[in-house]
């Protein structure tokens, strides 16, 4: 597993084990072949593909998009939206998500305590 500790700019896409302590300025992609643990920031989106897996400990400014077959599970901070486009979601009862969260018909969201979640859809 690769880890990493400090700062990245730009885009960047996770197709391996790999942990980040730092930050990364820029939109975040995990894909198939991913396990990704986000124990920084991203200020970005984040958004995870079919086969991606994360678990989302630090903060993310933008939007948090799991897409089918995804499995991500949060237990941070999320600025924007948190939207489940049909692969599994668990938020965690200490997550917070200051957005809304959306589930589409196909995806499979479970909020631990969800009242202390708002804006759920």
């Amino acid at each position: 597993m690769r880890e990493e500790r400090g700062h990245v700019k730009g885009n960047t896409v996770i197709d391996e084990p790999y942990t980040l302590w730092g930050s990364i300025a820029g939109d975040v992609t995990a894909v198939k072949g991913s396990k990704f643990y986000m124990r920084g920031a991203i200020y970005g989106t984040l958004t995870v593909l079919h086969g991606g897996r994360v678990h989302v400990y630090g903060n993310i400014t933008g939007d948090l998009n799991v897409k089918d077959g995804a499995k991500v599970i949060h237990s941070g901070v999320i600025g924007g939206n948190a939207n489940n486009f049909g692969g599994r979601l668990y938020i965690d009862a200490k997550a917070k998500v200051l957005g809304r969260v959306r589930t589409e018909e196909d995806g499979q969201t479970t909020i631990e305590g969800a009242e202390q979640v708002s804006g759920n859809d």
